[in-house]
């Protein structure tokens, strides 16, 4: 009879947790569920594996994500005293700023390109969100790559944002699943060796960095409209890390405000507000004002979700008042992530309405936010702001403008391959059971519609 070693180091990480292991079970399922997983993990198990015994496939990630956010810091597989899967001994690359972000993408391209499941199975991990509001080197001074013998300068610099702007109007059209290999290739293989070279001057240089972390902010957002939200933290993680060294006024916090979103979305809101906090001081006063209305308005949605109902109204009249002032301004190359300015800054509004409950005010904002867009150029965001309107007509019991509105989004997503426009007319057939008894033709109609668009009729 084999006798097993107790998990002391486990079991000490659950004791400091202070969950019980019903909870910790609980915990690790929900986790499973974020990577697409589906486990039984219950009390027994977490019996079973302080006593000793290993957990099953990746259920030793799911564990130490869980333990992780409990705990407020990264946790490994060999933390818990538990072996590591084959290859996931990378299992926290992509999480951390300690290292130059080229060395660190290099491996997360390449595990991207050979479809590697460890990283876009990755779960979301609060400890890491945190990583910007702590780290306190100065990036820029510890970036130790070696020049190549190329010299670049600003027609360099033109030529990646011409690319990746290309790469992100495709994102915005067809959804994040097109052209994702050719935007790391191209990355990997042209813009990375360009960080690196010689610079005819110290702005071209900042410039470059600056672009290169576009590029791998649009990565990140490739992989967050593929529902793979651990592996979107890396990218933006490391995207942040890249705009840390340009030392661009505004770039840096504009990639916090990024993942002060994701944390929100994800409902994991521990570091949001001080994520757009601190965003929004690195910007204020030394961007356009086009630009500090894009930070103003996610501060106000951090602050809504905090409770501070009004600040949060008050930020989000600031940002509108800041847009109606300087519509003539130059808004910078990394600020024009999503489009226009005024569209992000409504359909942020919007969600802060929608907290509060104001159905009527958050429709028209994402009413406004759609129609800010052009929508041949923003046919996916320009859909889901519409989805999102047609949702608070309908909590607000008007169904008939809701139908209508749904169909207006529906009519965007033709050629878009997208895991959230799928997820939207899900949900949208959902909705609309409760009402099929009432004998209504435009949920009737609508319904069809949703199911042929699920069928790809």
């Amino acid at each position: 009879m084999t006798t097993r070693t107790p998990n002391v180091q486990l079991s000490a990480l659950v004791a400091e947790s202070g969950l019980t292991y019903e909870a910790l079970a609980k915990a690790v399922c929900a986790v499973a569920v974020e990577c697409g997983a589906r486990l039984r993990t219950n009390k027994s198990n977490v019996e079973h594996w302080i006593s000793g015994s290993v957990p099953r496939g990746d259920t030793s990630t799911f564990l130490a994500v869980a333990l992780s956010r409990r705990l407020g810091r990264l946790l490994t597989a060999a933390d818990l005293g538990l072996p590591s899967m084959a290859g996931a001994e990378d299992d926290t690359i992509g999480l951390s700023l300690e290292n130059d972000p080229l060395d660190v993408l290099m491996p997360m391209w390449r595990y991207e390109l050979d479809r590697r499941r460890l990283l876009t199975a990755s779960a979301y991990s609060v400890a890491a969100a945190a990583l910007p509001l702590t780290d306190v080197r100065d990036i820029a001074a510890r970036t130790a790559a070696a020049r190549t013998g190329h010299t670049a300068g600003m027609a360099e610099v033109a030529a990646v944002r011409d690319m990746i702007s290309a790469f992100s109007e495709i994102d915005e059209r067809h959804g994040g699943q097109h052209g994702r290999s050719a935007l790391v290739t191209y990355l990997r293989d042209d813009v990375a060796p360009l960080c690196r070279a010689r610079f005819r001057t110290d702005e071209a240089r900042r410039q470059m960095l600056s672009a290169a972390s576009r590029g791998v902010h649009l990565l990140g957002w490739k992989s967050y409209d593929a529902g793979q939200q651990g592996l979107a933290q890396r990218y933006y993680l490391q995207s942040y890390a890249l705009a840390a060294e340009s030392g661009l006024r505004g770039h840096d916090g504009f990639v916090m405000r990024t993942m002060a979103m994701q944390g929100l979305k994800l409902h994991h809101p521990e570091h949001c507000l001080g994520l757009a906090e601190t965003g929004l001081s690195r910007a204020k006063g030394r961007v356009d004002a086009q630009t500090e209305a894009l930070f103003r308005v996610v501060h106000a949605h951090t602050l809504v979700k905090s409770g501070r109902r009004r600040e949060a109204l008050a930020e989000a009249e600031h940002a509108r008042t800041l847009l109606a002032g300087a519509p003539g301004d130059e808004v910078p190359f990394w600020a024009l992530a999503w489009g226009p300015p005024a569209a992000s800054v409504h359909s942020r509004t919007a969600k802060v309405h929608e907290t509060l409950g104001d159905h009527h005010a958050a429709a028209a904002h994402y009413t406004l936010a759609a129609a800010a867009r052009p929508a041949g150029t923003y046919a996916r965001i320009v859909a889901l702001d519409l989805v999102a309107g047609a949702e608070m007509h309908l909590k607000g019991g008007r169904i008939e403008q809701a139908c209508d509105t749904w169909h207006r989004a529906i009519d965007h997503m033709g050629g878009v391959r997208s895991v959230r426009t799928r997820k939207a007319v899900s949900r949208m057939r959902g909705d609309l059971v409760r009402f099929q008894a009432r004998g209504l033709r435009c949920v009737a109609e609508l319904d069809e519609r949703g199911r042929d668009f699920l069928n790809g009729a």
